[in-house]
C-alpha cells in the first residue's frame, strides 16, 4: 500500500501488519494527524487509541518515510 500524509493509519496498519490483531483497535486518523499531534506535543497514544510501543514505532517509521526524515527526528519530536 502506498502511503502519504492523508492515508488513514488504521487502513495502512491493518494492510501492512495483517497478523497484528491490535491494528483493528486503532482509532481513525491520518499520518498528518500524527505529525500534527507530535508538533503540538500531544500524547500520540490518545490519538492512536492503543498504548502499544510496537505499534507506535511502526507508525513513526512510516511517518518518517512519508515526511522524508530520519526516524530519529520523529522519535525526538515525541520525546519533547
Amino acid at each position: 500500500m502506498e502511503t502519504n500524509e492523508k492515508t488513514i493509519v488504521k487502513l495502512w496498519y491493518c494492510d501492512t501488519y495483517a497478523d497484528d490483531e491490535c491494528g483493528a483497535e486503532l482509532n481513525d486518523f491520518t499520518f498528518y494527524d500524527v505529525f500534527t499531534a507530535l508538533d503540538m506535543r500531544k500524547d500520540v497514544y490518545n490519538l492512536f487509541g492503543v498504548n502499544d510501543s510496537v505499534i507506535r514505532e511502526r507508525i513513526f517509521e512510516e511517518l518518517a518515510k512519508i515526511m522524508q526524515v530520519d526516524y530519529d527526528y520523529i522519535y525526538s519530536q515525541w520525546l519533547m
